[in-house]
Order: C-alpha cells, then structure tokens, then sequence
C-alpha cells in the first residue's frame, strides 16, 4: 500500500463528497425535467384529441359565414338590380 499523508485523504474525500453532491444534484434535474417532460407530453395529446373536433368547428363556421356573405351579396345585388 502506498503511504498518503491525512491532507491528500482529506481532499480525496472532500473531491468524493462534492462529486456525490453533484451526482445527486444531477439526478434530481433529471428526475424534474423528466417530470416536466411527461406533463408537456400529456398536455400535447390532450390538444391532439382536442383538434379534431376544433376543426370540424371552424369548418362549419366559414360555411356559416361564406352562407352569410352570399346571402347579403345576394340581397345587394337584387336591390341595386331591381332598382
């Protein structure tokens, strides 16, 4: 064995104690942005499920309005016509 003064020993550890710090400091930022992650990806197929339905919605209200916009170019068109 080789012979190490208490200082060496003592830094040893002191590198040992502050790796372990930043290990467990590391595992814990990826645990968070983990968790974080996951509830980002909930929320994404929530809206996918979501678009569907939102689509068809806004499909029917540009018929609605290109129904309305006719109709008044119609009503325009028969005033300034049958004038």
């Amino acid at each position: 064995m080789s012979d190490m003064s208490f200082k060496q020993a003592k830094e040893l550890v002191e590198r040992i104690e502050l790796s372990e710090l930043t290990l467990k400091k590391t595992t814990d930022d990826v645990t968070r942005s983990t968790k974080k992650f996951n509830e980002a990806l909930k929320l994404q197929e929530e809206i996918l499920k979501i678009l569907p339905a939102k689509d068809k919605k806004l499909d029917i209200l540009k018929l609605l309005v290109f129904l309305n916009i006719g109709f008044i170019g119609g009503l325009l068109a028969g005033v300034f016509l049958f004038k």
